[in-house]
């Protein structure tokens, strides 16, 4: 439900506009050193108010820490970490509550939980929590210090130009989606099992729970559809396994062969927007027009890819872990 991961595993608790939102993370070696400092890029990366297109919300997002870190270094027990919810408009969203937003997860949420769910700013289902996404993230990256991650932004409402696709939106009242690519050096081969536990399937499973995400694909994607065999495959040069070009995107049979990991992501438009939409009021159970007020964020691919590199990190540590690459204590 809440929790990812077999050996470094992951779980992400709180809600939008409770007290705090976190995770708890489970198979971080003992010894590892770890402070505050360390998550002050990545969590920087992932704030909205600061470049143009993102919610004007802003949290201080100070990484609490409430267990297994002692005296600088992580003790082995389980790491958990808090980030305060301070700048919160609950109000927003107590005036829609019988008006649920199209795209959005309110009317999933009050049928699956029975009315019981924190419904202001998408409580559990908020994009609010991949905060705690980034901070598992910023741990993995550490334990993963070989391998360099880095996504990218390539397109914003369908336009290389971000800037020209961000103003697509304001022309037109509305939001936008985005790609995002990823991009990973530096693993080595053999990492992930064939079918089940590929590195694509597990690296899809992990993808998906970052919201708004809608599809995923590898090396040459679904282009690959339109090409010939001998077009797409990748000829070997050397005992490493390095190939000429690298459709797969690095990966083949499921397992890593040496080469870079290319993927990218599609993020839909975000739900929350002011234009006006038809939605039913189950107060009335009646249709409705209906604009979404608060703070959004005009296109959250903006924020995605300090994301996208922390889940491809949770990934990448819980594979290694699996083949022994990772100590239960750090001698790094």
């Amino acid at each position: 439900m809440n929790a990812f991961g077999k050996l470094f595993r992951v779980t992400i608790v709180g809600e939008s506009h409770g007290p705090a939102v976190g995770v708890i993370i489970d198979g971080v070696p003992a010894g590892l050193p770890l402070s505050a400092d360390d998550f002050s890029v990545d969590i920087e990366r992932r704030k909205g108010g600061i470049q143009k297109g993102t919610t004007p919300r802003k949290e201080d997002d100070f990484p609490l820490f409430q267990t297994g870190l002692f005296n600088g270094h992580t003790t082995g027990a389980p790491l958990t970490i808090f980030f305060e919810n301070k700048n919160t408009r609950s109000g927003d969203y107590e005036k829609q509550r019988s008006v649920p937003r199209p795209g959005h997860a309110d009317m999933v949420a009050h049928q699956k939980f029975g009315g019981f769910e924190d419904f202001r700013g998408g409580g559990h289902f908020s994009g609010r929590l991949t905060v705690g996404l980034v901070a598992a993230g910023v741990v993995a990256k550490k334990m993963l210090p070989s391998i360099a991650i880095n996504a990218t932004i390539l397109e914003v409402g369908g336009e290389s130009d971000i800037e020209k696709g961000l103003q697509k939106a304001i022309d037109a009242k509305d939001s936008v989606g985005g790609i995002v690519e990823c991009r990973v050096i530096g693993l080595p081969t053999a990492v992930g099992e064939p079918f089940f536990d590929s590195v694509e399937s597990v690296l899809a499973h992990a993808v998906f729970a970052i919201p708004a995400v809608r599809g995923i694909e590898f090396g040459s994607g679904f282009a690959a559809a339109k090409m010939f065999g001998v077009a797409h495959n990748d000829a070997i040069e050397n005992a490493e396994g390095k190939t000429k070009t690298n459709h797969a995107g690095g990966v083949v049979g499921g397992i890593t062969n040496g080469n870079e990991l290319v993927f990218r992501i599609a993020i839909k438009p975000t739900s929350s927007t002011p234009k006006d939409q038809v939605t039913l009021n189950w107060e009335t159970n009646q249709q409705e027009t209906f604009s979404v007020k608060g703070r959004h964020d005009l296109c959250i691919a903006l924020r995605v890819p300090v994301v996208l590199e922390a889940v491809t990190a949770i990934v990448l540590a819980d594979l290694l872990a699996q083949v022994n690459a990772i100590p239960r204590v750090w001698k790094g």
